[in-house]
């Protein structure tokens, strides 16, 4: 039976441990240079939010029915439909009740 548990993981990596050297020059030169990132180009963060904007103003609906919806359905309206929704139900609700 092949034991797979905690301490049988840490005894398994316990020896790497041992080789490795936090004062190590050319381990460190080399895991700095690996965390490098290309250089994003000019206004890159402009750009991409220009682009979402786009995204969002762009509603091209086919009926008013489409349009209604995507309106409702952005996030700063969400809550204010859905809490007229519940209002509209609890007051149908309290008058088809009495």
């Amino acid at each position: 039976m092949v034991d797979c548990g905690w301490r049988t993981i840490l005894r398994r990596l316990s020896p790497m441990k041992e080789n490795m050297n936090p004062n190590d020059a050319k381990l460190s030169a080399l895991l700095r240079e690996a965390r490098r990132s290309p250089a994003l180009p000019p206004r890159f963060q402009e750009n991409v939010w220009q682009r979402i904007e786009r995204g969002e103003a762009r509603v091209e609906s086919a009926s008013w029915l489409t349009a209604l919806a995507a309106l409702i359905l952005r996030p700063k309206f969400a809550f204010a439909t859905a809490a007229l929704l519940l209002l509209a139900g609890a007051l149908l609700g309290t008058h088809e009740g009495s």
